[in-house]
């Protein structure tokens, strides 16, 4: 497996989202895990809001945790979001969401860390010192966010002494708003809105790596794009281009966000091992710039 920088690890191009583990029953997550670990692909993303919490123990579980096995695998989680409140930056719900990840992955630590969607009331100082004693009790070792524009992530780093690595983003071919602005800018059109204050320019900027997710979705859950009759065109071509390289529409999907020069870690959110070996599939696929452009294009993207 390829990998990419995230802050000072390397890490697999591939990071295997754990949101649905919860749909498998026991004999199916141990194998899941076990073949994820075998792909090379074993970067884990979690979120403590993942089934209520059930999604982290399952993996702890299915994972069969201890010493020998957590040394071979990066994991990452989230907080921040709280059912029925809305979102939580406060220090005491941070170190309180970690305690309850790192007893249901049945781990000591956490190897990153991301605030999951902005919080309104967010006091930079407290998610500072709920960071410094993280990092100094060694609960955590990387921290970063998900979901914000760049003027959030300035202002949390005014006060926030770690390096913020990484910045979890929806984006798909289908939902490519943050590269298409930066196609039509000095354009009029809707394609020309900035609506996300140039963030893949600034994570570049500032070695902040972006983590796609829902990587063959379309609209906000709307469903999935590959082999959808609503995308004829984007299939087509997708499907030509798959068989030119002999793999799956799945692999040629993820390709093209490898493609780019951001050098991104797409989040999966596959639970089916064969589709997860599509997903690796693509780490050996550079498309050209022509076949980018074409997929590009044919998901309905306009150029000026």
């Amino acid at each position: 497996m390829r990998t990419v920088k995230l802050g000072t690890l390397q890490v697999p191009t591939i990071a295997v989202g754990c949101m649905r583990i919860n749909k498998l029953d026991k004999y199916e997550a141990e194998r899941f895990v076990q073949e994820a670990l075998d792909l090379g692909t074993n970067f884990f993303d979690h979120a403590d809001i993942y089934g209520g919490g059930v999604c982290e123990e399952i993996f702890g579980e299915a994972a069969h945790m201890k010493a020998t096995v957590r040394e071979k695998m990066f994991l990452q989680s989230k907080c921040g979001i709280r059912p029925g409140i809305a979102f939580d930056f406060s220090k005491k719900h941070i170190l309180e969401a970690v305690e309850g990840s790192l007893k249901r992955l049945r781990t000591d630590y956490l190897d990153v860390l991301l605030l999951h969607r902005p919080d309104a009331l967010m006091e930079p100082e407290e998610v500072a010192e709920a960071f410094d004693i993280l990092q100094s009790t060694g609960k955590v070792r990387n921290f970063g966010v998900s979901n914000q524009n760049p003027m959030q992530i300035q202002l949390l780093k005014k006060f926030v002494k770690q390096p913020i690595i990484a910045n979890q983003l929806q984006l798909s071919i289908t939902n490519a708003n943050m590269i298409s602005q930066g196609i039509h800018v000095n354009m009029l059109d809707d394609q020309a809105v900035n609506r996300d204050g140039s963030v893949i320019d600034f994570c570049r900027i500032h070695d902040i790596t972006i983590q796609p997710w829902s990587p063959f979705q379309y609209g906000f859950f709307e469903g999935v794009f590959l082999g959808n009759e609503k995308f004829p065109k984007l299939n087509a071509k997708i499907d030509e281009i798959s068989a030119k390289y002999e793999v799956s529409n799945t692999t040629i999907a993820m390709a093209w966000l490898l493609r780019h020069p951001a050098h991104m870690q797409p989040v999966t959110g596959t639970m089916n091992v064969e589709r997860l070996k599509d997903c690796a599939k693509a780490a050996d696929i550079k498309l050209t710039r022509e076949e980018w452009y074409e997929i590009y294009l044919s998901a309905g993207n306009i150029l000026p």
